[in-house]
């Protein structure tokens, strides 16, 4: 008698553990993303695919003067608008970079309307490579999103080149 309600049991157990909503990790092998949603206010990444968030990040760090849009070389500040992610360097001074596609054209025509730079080099990336461990307090980029060094291995993995990436205010 105990042989038939074991199975009954695991079988019950199985069908309410399908029906309860559980955050599923990211696994090594996942699908790569096709959008990237920051907001500063928040101080979250979304990551979707297929319309639908399959990750996010809190505790984003910016640059030392997060609020508003990085207009020129030197302002500390993180763009806000459209861009992509076109690039990645394994080998930059930061735990693994994805560059920004920063400054479009409008970002350029302002900054040249003032007679100056509009800067660039701008990545989501992790902590100094010379950090053993932990995150540095606060905001502390050029203008850049800095993570943790594991979740830059989770985005290195799940963005490619060409990924569209919205920085909201």
């Amino acid at each position: 008698m105990i042989r038939f309600r074991i199975p009954a049991l695991m079988l019950g157990l199985a069908f309410v553990a399908s029906c309860a909503p559980t955050p599923q990790p990211v696994s090594v092998e996942a699908p790569p993303v096709d959008f990237l949603l920051v907001d500063k206010s928040d101080r979250t990444l979304a990551l979707y695919r297929d319309g639908a968030e399959v990750r996010r990040y809190t505790g984003l760090q910016f640059g030392d003067a997060p609020l508003g849009h990085k207009r020129f070389e030197g302002d500390e500040r993180t763009p806000e608008g459209r861009y992509t992610i076109d690039t990645r360097n394994p080998n930059s001074a930061y735990y693994l970079s994805l560059r920004v596609s920063y400054p479009n054209a409008q970002d350029r025509a302002y900054a040249e309307g003032q007679g100056r730079d509009p800067g660039g080099d701008i990545f989501l990336h992790g902590q100094p490579n010379w950090l053993p461990a932990g995150r540095m307090p606060g905001d502390w980029t050029d203008g850049c999103i800095a993570f943790t060094n594991a979740e830059m291995d989770e985005l290195w993995r799940l963005v490619r080149d060409g990924t569209p990436i919205e920085i909201r205010p």
